[in-house]
């Protein structure tokens, strides 16, 4: 297996409470324990409610923490329910989530996830910018198109992209325990190195996989070299599969 840098980062989604640190405090006893520490990266997207309380309490140089999402404005304002970049970043988050499908499904915009993009970067914080296709895109053949204009579209080549780190999740494979054929999953990373390449030129984006990863499908796809990590759903809920998911990976 390649010493080559990879990336577990857990997406909690809306999951957990304060107890839910004991899940966090497991994770960060196997990393003091791991051996080539070095080429693993782990983060774990927790709700904002969480964020502090876990960054307080872990001080671990092994975990780093990240959100979910975050307002577009740079900040404070008027802004009912809302959380700046700036917020998240004085609570203890390093990395935050933006353009996932499920806030696509709520509405947000190319234009509004852009602006949010902007205020991360504005704060530092690095980016897990997600996207992929839905099943109607993938049967019509559009999949190449899409994440074309997702990245087009979302994304200024005057930004730093170096704090960016793009997440193939494709939308029919979140929570189905569906998972793309490898030759197919292949043939998408590969189009979004280059086609990113392309559009910002000579930049070499990270490329993680996103949609049902566990520790069952993981050692298949870490036959795939072009992969530099796992956005990880439902499974990073659980201590024992985060932990699994690694372990397997290495195998």
């Amino acid at each position: 297996m390649t010493n080559k840098l990879k990336y577990f980062i857990g997406n909690w989604k809306m999951f957990g409470d304060i107890n839910s640190f004991k899940i966090i405090n497991i994770i960060n006893k196997y990393c003091h324990n791991s051996i080539n520490l070095h080429n693993k990266k782990i983060v774990l997207c927790v709700p904002n409610t969480l964020t502090h309380f876990f960054n307080q309490k872990l001080k671990s140089k092994h975990i780093s923490l990240g959100s979910q999402n975050c307002h577009h404005h740079i900040g404070y304002g008027p802004f009912t329910g809302g959380v700046s970049s700036s917020m998240l970043k004085k609570i203890g988050s390093d990395y935050v989530i933006l353009g996932h499908s499920e806030n696509r499904r709520e509405g947000e915009t190319y234009n509004l996830i852009k602006k949010k993009v902007i205020s991360a970067l504005n704060e530092k914080l690095n980016i897990i910018f997600c996207i992929g296709e839905t099943l109607d895109q993938k049967k019509k053949n559009k999949t190449f198109n899409i994440l074309r204009q997702q990245i087009k579209k979302s994304l200024d080549k005057k930004l730093n992209l170096n704090k960016i780190i793009f997440a193939y999740e494709p939308v029919w494979a979140i929570g189905t325990n569906k998972v793309p054929k490898i030759n197919e999953l292949i043939k998408n990373i590969i189009f979004i190195k280059k086609e990113s390449k392309k559009i910002f030129k000579n930049k070499n984006f990270k490329v993680l996989y996103g949609g049902s990863v566990n520790p069952k499908n993981v050692g298949l796809l870490s036959s795939i070299s072009e992969i530099d990590g796992f956005l990880i759903g439902g499974a990073s809920h659980s201590s024992n599969k985060f932990i699994e998911i690694i372990k397997n990976y290495y195998k």
